[in-house]
């Protein structure tokens, strides 16, 4: 109980230096203003450059801090968390800065889809970790820290906190263009909505029905019952992952928010997640067929269910678990 709470007081301060940084920007920004006085030369960088700023509070706050955290604790957990909170501090950012110039519709939806997008894969992370701050690290992560061994308090911070950064900041692009263009809304402004909704509409049900499955296979293996070998059922029935075509779905639909505007260029930061996300796939993969009950059945399931695309089986295929 004492380290959960520590571990609650630790996340949630944890941003505060940024935070902290920023407030004190836009207070000396306005009160320039009111004032008709000339900024510092570090406040009128922050003007000019709110991209790197970005850059640089990402570094120092979640790089170094976080990595500095890391070590205290042993443990990476928190990275994890925050993939569901730094999209929300980055739309706020962009939305408040002090140059932006937006249509107050399109930053709006965009606010609150990106709020729900939030609020669901949180409550998928704590519903995993059975509602506790920081109780594990990611298992990739572990993986890692058992192959590098000593070296691994360095490799540490490009592994888990540069990349991060250059994953985080390079998909949330089209929330700083969404917020540097004035344009009209128009549909493709409301395609954009549809492919974020149903993305995250995807990645929530196929999410709660891996942890139903999951929750079920624990249950039988307290009972000393056998386990059921793969999820083969709901949207786990057409592809192999579809929590990461949900999840997919939501950075795209951004980049369509982008792409209207005219900056299509911020594609790049999607494909790049696209790419890391079909190593990871791989790796999830190759984990289940190291799994001796369950590799045979996954080996069956790779051959007629599609890896990502949701798609119908096989009609052979597809009669029989019909009939089963």
């Amino acid at each position: 109980m004492g380290r959960n709470l520590d571990n609650a007081a630790i996340a949630v301060l944890v941003p505060l230096p940024s935070v902290l940084f920023y407030l004190s920007f836009l207070s000396s920004y306005h009160a320039s203003v009111s004032h008709d006085t000339s900024l510092s030369p570090l406040w009128s960088w922050c003007v000019d450059h709110p991209f790197l700023l970005a850059n640089v509070l990402f570094f120092f706050n979640v790089n170094v801090f976080f990595w500095l955290i890391s070590h205290v604790q042993e443990s990476h957990w928190m990275i994890s968390l925050y993939w569901t909170v730094i999209p929300v501090l980055l739309v706020y950012y962009y939305a408040m800065y002090p140059l932006a110039q937006y249509n107050y519709w399109r930053s709006r939806i965009v606010i609150i889809i990106t709020l729900v997008w939030s609020m669901r894969l949180s409550h998928s992370y704590f519903r995993r970790e059975k509602w506790q701050w920081g109780a594990r690290e990611d298992w990739r992560f572990s993986d890692l820290r058992r192959r590098y061994g000593k070296r691994w308090w360095w490799i540490s911070f490009f592994a888990v906190y540069v990349s991060q950064q250059v994953y985080l900041l390079g998909l949330s692009l089209p929330l700083y263009i969404i917020h540097l263009v004035d344009k009209p809304l128009n549909i493709w402004d409301f395609i954009a909505i549809v492919v974020c909704v149903v993305g995250i509409v995807i990645a929530y049900f196929a999410d709660t029905q891996l942890h139903a499955f999951v929750t079920k296979n624990k249950k039988l293996k307290e009972l000393g019952k056998p386990l059921v070998a793969i999820l083969n059922s709901g949207f786990w029935y057409y592809s192999r992952h579809p929590n990461y075509v949900g999840e997919q779905l939501w950075w795209w639909g951004l980049v369509i928010f982008a792409w209207n505007l005219g900056h299509g260029w911020t594609f790049i930061g999607a494909l790049i997640n696209s790419l890391c996300l079909a190593y990871v796939t791989w790796l999830v993969e190759q984990r289940m067929l190291r799994e001796k009950c369950r590799a045979e059945a996954y080996r069956l399931y790779q051959k007629t269910t599609s890896v990502w695309i949701p798609w119908f089986k096989p009609s052979a295929i597809a009669r029989k678990d019909k009939d089963n």
